[in-house]
């Protein structure tokens, strides 16, 4: 076998485990979307929301769990990051489920927030604030960033849902990681990241997860896996992220 034979296989052979892993991604994905809707039987409000689920938006992957999270762990104070359609999700849930709850939502461009606003009306306990996405030097890598977060958070939150801004090829969503550092011992939170298949958001949860360490809080981790992954980190109390 010359050369060419043997690149020519080889390439061959990469395509085949590519194609293969996706049919597994895939089948993942139908399965989740299966435990997703069984999940929310019962619940008349999330079973007549219509959802955009996948590409752009979050996965089923996504929505099973942040469903598992609103349920079960009842977070009072949500953070999250990017307007889309887990706002549409968790502004219902809080609507009919968790009433005391409250929302904040930080979102980057203006349009997209008039646009959506015009065609969804979000529950009273929701609020969306604009913050402008600037950039940032990371380690020596160029980052996406919301420029006014620091002025806009004024307290700290049970759970942050992590979906924005914009990614980046390295240290995405760092402003993650800046809210973490403000995470102490006795904190009770929840920290989702969603699309954790990238390698700029596992590089963001890295640093997060050496932060916690670095303090000594304890915390526990869960990777879900379907066409995109998520990573949540939680503190003890909320440790039960785990068996979801």
């Amino acid at each position: 076998m010359n050369q060419d034979q043997y690149n020519r296989i080889s390439r061959q052979n990469s395509e085949i485990l590519r194609q293969n892993r996706e049919i597994i991604l895939q089948n993942q994905e139908i399965i989740w979307a299966n435990i997703f809707h069984d999940s929310i039987k019962g619940k008349v409000a999330l079973e007549e929301l219509p959802l955009n689920i996948g590409r752009w938006a979050g996965n089923y992957t996504l929505f099973y769990i942040l469903f598992r999270i609103l349920n079960d762990l009842k977070p009072k104070r949500i953070l999250e990051l990017g307007l889309g359609e887990s706002s549409k999700f968790i502004s219902v849930f809080i609507e009919n489920y968790l009433k005391n709850s409250t929302h904040l939502i930080i979102e980057q461009d203006e349009d997209w927030k008039i646009n959506f606003l015009e065609n969804f009306k979000l529950s009273d306990n929701s609020k969306v604030l604009l913050s402008p996405i600037g950039v940032e030097e990371v380690k020596g890598k160029k980052v996406n960033v919301y420029t006014s977060l620091s002025k806009i958070i004024e307290q700290k939150f049970d759970f942050y849902l992590i979906d924005g801004p914009h990614g980046s090829k390295n240290f995405s969503r760092f402003d993650a990681y800046k809210l973490a550092e403000d995470f102490r011992p006795e904190d009770d939170f929840i920290l989702l990241i969603d699309d954790y298949d990238r390698q700029g958001e596992k590089e963001t949860a890295d640093l997060i997860m050496l932060e916690l360490r670095k303090k000594d809080i304890e915390y526990y981790t869960a990777e879900y896996i379907g066409l995109k992954s998520i990573l949540v980190i939680s503190s003890k109390r909320n440790k039960k992220i785990q068996n979801f």
